[in-house]
């Protein structure tokens, strides 16, 4: 697994986010945040699913 490949658990996701976990799940839930899964009974985040999912948000700001 490369480094852009890696796993990171919800918390290293929020922490690199800058936002509380809660949110995470939260947005996970609705649908809207980057795409995270299951794997051995824990939701995982490929660190490569973050950086796609925050440079469209950064396009989707820049065309309002």
């Amino acid at each position: 697994m490369t480094t852009e490949d890696a796993l990171w658990t919800t918390a290293e996701a929020a922490a690199y986010l800058r936002r509380p976990e809660g949110t995470l799940r939260q947005w996970r839930h609705k649908g809207v945040g980057p795409k995270g899964f299951r794997q051995m009974g824990r939701v995982v985040y490929r660190r490569s699913e973050v950086m796609r999912w925050l440079e469209e948000q950064e396009r989707a700001e820049a065309e309002r």
